[in-house]
């Protein structure tokens, strides 16, 4: 394999890039005219033109992306996570045509896009899973019955897609009809199939997620976990390795059935698959992501292994280069994501230019991004701007240098989700461990991210009534220099 085109875009796209030229492999970007002049096009060896801004126009045109592949003589392509990257479709037209997908197999991408499927293929396995029904529902009178002997409240989910779509918790009979029209249409929306079915609702869940890679000799090794339970609207905002809550046994069994899951389908290449646990430290079984995650630098982080290097070379033939005694937990890893988001206002998306974009460095800082000072933020794509990822030798050591890395990231123009990795960081529940998937709505409200008190107030007036005098003396000759100080940090004066 001597060239690679990858088949997404910002830090993801960097990310493959990077190690690939570390590997001696040549790159491809393939990119839309919002990100004609975006840091994985400049990066890439060769860049082209796909299409107009729109994801649907451009980075979801896989037959565009094979005519790039072969016109350039292209040996593979990385899919990375989002657009293309668990679509079966595209991985098998791929294979017709004789260009290697670095990830698995259409049919294992095929059985665990779909939930159901996905509970079919592992239900030999003794794989623990949360009661429910393993068809669709077809019949309301008879889900109602199901449900009533799996104990209210139930979850109805949307066998197709995920990200909290297509899903309801219902609390009561009453209510069943109504979620369950309001799933349906959701799914049918989202992901074009209005297929649901239902579990029981785990009320306190941890969302801990396994990383397995698998090559084509039969190897299938877990890298341990990764605590996943800090999220918005379902969608994950901290991810974080080890977990604060497994036991060694724990993470031991947990490791062997995800091994199992990925035995069920014959998966090669990186996947992760994904468990509930209850106050109880009961697992079960949730989904498989066919695809490098989104957090995978803190897996990375705490093994030393480069899983963008292991897909490569697992998806050349090659075996893996580690076994499962050749690995242990190093450490401790944070990851926040920085989207452009404001969290005052409900994280709803803050497009607008990188008037200042200073990242923070230091021992134990990685910062994933594709973005620079200047830049506009698309508004047609997911608004993650950069991952911020923190190591240390323990878990408080991870977060304080958290704390310290996003005091140091400097943003202006837009709002971002730095305020809220912030407070997460400091808050008791989160760092004695003591927390669940339901953290942002027992905790967090916009005011708390206002730390101004009655003395705060006070220095604010000081430091503005000094500003405003000095800048009476100098506003014909200096520029003020406030654009430089992030906008959360200018609510914190």
């Amino acid at each position: 394999m001597k060239k690679i085109l990858i088949a997404n875009r910002g830090e993801i796209a960097i990310r493959v890039m990077r190690t690939a030229k570390e590997m001696g492999i040549k790159t491809v970007a393939v990119y839309s005219e919002a990100d004609r002049d975006a840091g994985f096009v400049k990066y890439a060896d060769e860049a082209v033109l796909i299409g107009p801004p729109p994801s649907n126009q451009s980075y979801l045109l896989g037959n565009k992306i094979i005519e790039v592949c072969k016109k350039l003589k292209v040996d593979g392509v990385h899919p990375g996570y989002g657009f293309l990257s668990e679509n079966s479709s595209f991985a098998k037209d791929l294979s017709d045509n004789g260009i290697i997908l670095i990830g698995p197999s259409p049919q294992a991408m095929d059985i665990m896009g779909d939930k159901l499927k996905a509970k079919a293929a592992v239900k030999n396995y003794d794989i623990p899973m949360v009661p429910g029904t393993d068809t669709a529902i077809e019949d309301i009178a008879e889900a109602k019955e199901i449900s009533k002997e799996i104990g209210y409240p139930i979850l109805i989910k949307a066998s197709a897609g995920g990200g909290g779509k297509g899903m309801r918790v219902v609390e009561t009979p009453e209510d069943f009809e109504e979620q369950m029209k309001l799933a349906v249409s959701e799914a049918t929306s989202a992901f074009g199939d209005g297929s649901v079915f239902i579990e029981r609702y785990v009320s306190s869940p941890r969302h801990i997620e396994i990383q397995i890679m698998a090559d084509s000799h039969g190897n299938v090794v877990p890298l341990f976990e990764r605590e996943c339970s800090i999220q918005r609207r379902h969608q994950k905002v901290i991810e974080e390795a080890p977990s604060s809550v497994l036991t060694p046994e724990l993470r031991e069994e947990m490791g062997e059935k995800a091994v199992a899951v990925a035995k069920a389908v014959n998966y090669v290449g990186a996947g992760t698959v994904e468990f509930l646990l209850d106050e109880n430290k009961n697992f079960f079984f949730l989904e498989m992501n066919t695809r490098l995650q989104v957090e995978h630098p803190v897996t990375e982080m705490i093994t030393g292994v480069d899983l963008v290097k292991e897909q490569i070379n697992i998806a050349r033939g090659e075996k893996l280069s580690f076994t499962k005694k050749d690995l242990s937990i190093h450490g401790h890893a944070m990851e926040v994501r920085v989207y452009a988001e404001n969290p005052v206002n409900n994280f709803l998306p803050d497009i607008g230019k990188l008037q200042t974009y200073s990242p923070p460095k230091g021992i134990g800082v990685r910062v994933d991004d594709s973005y620079e000072e200047g830049m506009d933020i698309p508004i047609y794509y997911d608004p993650m701007i950069a991952k911020l990822i923190t190591y240390g030798r323990n878990r408080e050591e991870a977060m304080d240098k958290m704390i310290r890395a996003i005091d140091d990231y400097t943003i202006t123009g837009i709002e971002t989700t730095l305020p809220f990795g912030s407070f997460v960081m400091k808050h008791e529940a989160f760092r004695s461990g003591n927390f669940d998937t339901h953290f942002v709505s027992k905790y967090f409200t916009p005011e708390s991210l206002d730390t101004g008190n009655e003395d705060n107030e006070i220095a604010a007036a000081i430091a503005a009534y000094l500003f405003n005098k000095e800048k009476s003396k100098q506003r014909f000759s200096v520029k003020s220099n406030t654009e430089n100080t992030s906008n959360w940090k200018k609510n914190r004066l």
